[in-house]
């Protein structure tokens, strides 16, 4: 067995790589920790770090510790157990999803795409909660007899997972409303991972029915109460911002950085050196300009281009964070506990402290500002040709809003006292843009843009209205330059085969399109082979402007993988490239920052030294980790959105003559229909009893229907126009009515020919480029697009839609 000796200055993730390595070595035997240290020739000066990493590595599941103190690799002897995430479905059960890029995971042989969702029964979920990192053990149940078309009975076993240990918490809290009652304390919660209450195990200053934060601590047994201590109370249901913070509690979200991070973004000059000026490449004089909504403020990319024999050439110069944190200092370790920024509907969570994000680092006009520059080439038909990558300064020489670009693109006049050139620029930028958006669409990027909303809020925080978000020619004019500049900068890192991390979305499961395919059928499509991307563009195309369309998407939606961050370069098949990154947004994503770093070797100006750059190892688990923090991030920003939503609805319901929604039936019961406000994203259901009066209804479940006796037909895929009957909060669901007759339009048959091409029907390459959706909704928590940003929070609202 190869010793590897250590250094008393050895940073802990060298001492972590080299454990690592040790414990995978062929030869390596169950070991204690005194034998460990002596084979790793451990000095005094790294053994408290030393057994912190290991203690950690147990924690994690890589290592377990067994009788008399060994420690042994746990792939070793754990063949069928996976390490993951456990989410708990509202319905009570459990589903884990097992990390793709763990090494032991793989090690195990476990097909991971045919297992990347497990159902893990109630019973089997452990003392574990909601986003958890769990070790589960995967259970192959009985074989069970199920009956399948034409009476034929086959035998289908199921696999499922037993959660084995909490690994890791995501929080540790839940929030629930306070209940005491002769010196006995409790919080009732609707949290589906703890079945209702958490005994209280200390004094605490909450009235009954507050809202409070409890910090689970005793849990050791399913079947017993949880116990935890009330760490704040947030005040009483329906106050302002109460439901906001809950949210945040709830997820484990940080809303203020710790007084070292402070001091260190606080020692930042608000101006760049002039020996850092004088090093880099100077593009002060240049038309470098930036396109953000109105009320961003965090800027962190800008643009310049110009039209050329050949085609055009592109800059697309980027916030240069990387200049100010470096690896191992209070804001760069704050920075990768984070992740990323969260956006949520009244307030933003930002990754780094707003001197940097909103000062220094945001490529603000009329101020010198550090960049990493992507300058491109770019043919007459959009196919990059060349790239070259330097540090650069800038001294941005105009600060669009989406709505100015988009007037002058519209042929309006430019904004009062702007540059002559900027008018051409932007126009420019629009015919470069639309040629590459063309380009990616031929080449089988897929059209899955979702209908949004945004959300506006009153002075009290309470939802005033709700607003659908139109993405035009500007919005694309920028998603198109910063999806060219991911790619050319993954296909550097591929090609010089140097550690970093990529943004990935490997090939959906085959099985789920097959399910798909019959969903689609149900609908009247013939959609062919769906495992041909081809085929499944062709079938987004047909359902265009019909009333399937959202249903269409929605089902394509849930049958591909989620995107994340890999060490491994794996392609992104949603966007249909075979290099790809994130490299444009280091002020909001840590996996941008990485990037940064791991390319300044390849820079024509390199700076000295160079920062260094994780292990391969060490780079799994950062992918690893800043997935699970987007993802939560994602969930919080769609929680709190909805929150607002169903608000603004109640709000709605209360008025005389309430709003009128168009409503989508999705399924078809017989305690009546499931519906959806697609331009909302809401879901709900409409009884049986309030079905339209003046007729009597049957259910046929056959045609997914309810056919009356004078023969009026409501069935799956129908618009129908929708008021608001009731809500409930706690359940987050809405009761609606039918307010009129269905949509002709969408009392056509099932199984009957799709509805002739309208305008909608037109391909994405070839439909006019402002109605053009592009494909940066690969799930809706996907995160390839830069998030909204919402009033109060100066989020970005289109230019997040970015891969």
């Amino acid at each position: 067995m190869t010793n590897t000796p250590q250094s008393p200055d050895m940073p802990a993730d060298k001492l972590r790589s080299s454990m690592m390595e040790f414990f995978g070595s062929t030869d390596y035997r169950p070991m204690t920790k005194s034998e460990i240290a002596r084979s790793l020739k451990v000095p005094p000066s790294v053994r408290s770090a030393f057994r912190a990493t290991l203690d950690a590595l147990v924690e994690e599941g890589v290592l377990t510790l067994e009788k008399k103190g060994l420690y042994r690799l746990r792939s070793s002897g754990g063949k069928n157990q996976l390490t993951g995430t456990l989410k708990f479905h509202p319905k009570g059960h459990g589903l884990f999803f097992p990390d793709a890029s763990d090494e032991q995971n793989i090690a195990t042989g476990i097909d991971l795409v045919a297992n990347s969702r497990l159902h893990v029964n109630r019973r089997d979920t452990g003392t574990a909660l909601d986003g958890d990192r769990v070790l589960v053990s995967l259970k192959q149940p009985s074989p069970r007899r199920q009956f399948r078309i034409r009476s034929e009975m086959e035998e289908e076993p199921e696999v499922r997972a037993v959660v084995e240990k909490v690994l890791s918490r995501r929080s540790g809290r839940i929030v629930g409303v306070f209940q005491s009652k002769g010196g006995f304390a409790w919080v009732d919660t609707d949290d589906k991972s703890v079945e209702g209450r958490v005994e209280i195990i200390a004094d605490s200053t909450a009235e009954t029915g507050q809202l409070v934060v409890v910090d689970v601590g005793q849990w050791k047994d399913r079947y017993e109460v949880p116990r935890g201590r009330v760490i704040e109370v947030l005040g009483w249901p329906g106050d302002p911002g109460v439901d906001i913070i809950s949210v945040i509690h709830r997820f484990g979200l940080r809303t203020s950085f710790p007084e070292n991070v402070l001091n260190e973004a606080r020692a930042v000059p608000e101006d760049p050196e002039p020996s850092e000026i004088a090093r880099r490449k100077d593009w002060r004089d240049k038309l470098v300009i930036t396109i953000d909504p109105a009320d961003a403020k965090d800027h962190d990319d800008a643009i310049w281009l110009e039209k050329t024999a050949r085609g055009w050439t592109l800059a697309v110069h980027i916030a240069d964070v990387s200049h100010y944190i470096k690896p191992g200092k209070p804001m760069d370790k704050e920075a990768s506990e984070r992740g990323n920024s969260t956006y949520l509907v009244d307030r933003v969570l930002p990754m780094l402290p707003t001197e940097l994000s909103n000062g220094i680092c945001s490529l603000k006009p009329n101020v010198d500002r550090l960049t990493k520059c992507a300058l491109m080439e770019i043919s007459h038909d959009g196919r990059l040709e060349r790239a070259t990558f330097f540090d650069a300064v800038i001294h941005s020489r105009a600060k669009l809003s989406y709505e100015q670009a988009q007037m002058i693109l519209d042929g309006l006049p430019a904004p009062e006292g702007s540059d002559p050139y900027l008018v051409p620029l932007v126009k420019e930028g629009w015919a470069l843009a639309s040629t590459m958006r063309r380009r990616r669409f031929a080449n089988g990027a897929l059209d899955l843009e979702m209908p949004e909303i945004k959300v506006r809020l009153d002075s009290k925080g309470r939802a005033a209205s709700a607003e659908p978000v139109v993405h035009t020619e500007s919005h694309q004019l920028i998603e198109e330059c910063m999806l060219i500049a991911n790619e050319a900068v993954a296909k550097l890192l591929r090609e010089k085969g140097k550690p970093s991390v990529f943004r990935i979305h490997e090939d959906p499961d085959p099985s789920r399109l097959m399910d798909y395919t019959e969903t689609a059928k149900l609908h009247g499509y013939k959609p062919g082979d769906l495992t041909n991307r081809d085929h499944i563009q062709k079938l987004l195309d047909e359902s265009k402007g019909s009333p399937e369309e959202h249903v269409i998407k929605l089902g394509l939606l849930k049958s591909l993988k989620r995107a994340a961050y890999s060490a491994e370069p794996l392609g992104h098949y949603g966007l249909a490239k075979t290099d790809y990154t994130h490299f444009t947004s280091p002020i909001r994503r840590y996996s941008d920052l990485i990037v940064h770093r791991s390319m300044q070797p390849y820079l024509e100006n390199p700076p000295k030294p160079v920062d260094r750059t994780p292990s391969q190892a060490d780079l799994r688990e950062i992918a690893r980790h800043i997935s699970d923090t987007e993802r939560t991030s994602a969930e919080a920003e769609s929680e709190t959105k909805q929150i607002k939503l169903l608000e603004y609805l109640a709000r709605v319901a209360k008025e005389e003559d309430g709003q009128l929604f168009d409503g989508l039936i999705t399924d078809v019961r017989p305690m009546g229909l499931m519906v959806e406000i697609p331009d909302m994203g809401v879901r709900g259901v409409v009884k049986r009893e309030e079905l339209p009066s003046g007729s009597r209804w049957r259910f046929e479940g056959h045609r997914k229907a309810w056919v009356s006796f004078d023969g009026k037909v409501i069935q799956l895929g129908m618009r129908i126009p929708l008021r608001v009957a009731a809500i409930d909060m706690e359940k987050r669901f809405v009761d609606f009515k039918i307010a009129g007759k269905p949509t002709s339009e969408g009392t056509r048959p099932l199984n009957a020919p799709p509805h002739p091409p309208t305008r909608k029907h037109q391909k994405p390459q070839t439909k006019p480029a402002a109605k053009a959706g592009p494909p940066n909704k690969i799930r809706k928590t996907d995160g390839e697009h830069k998030k909204k940003r919402f009033s109060g929070g100066g989020k970005k609202a289109g230019k997040k839609k970015r891969g």
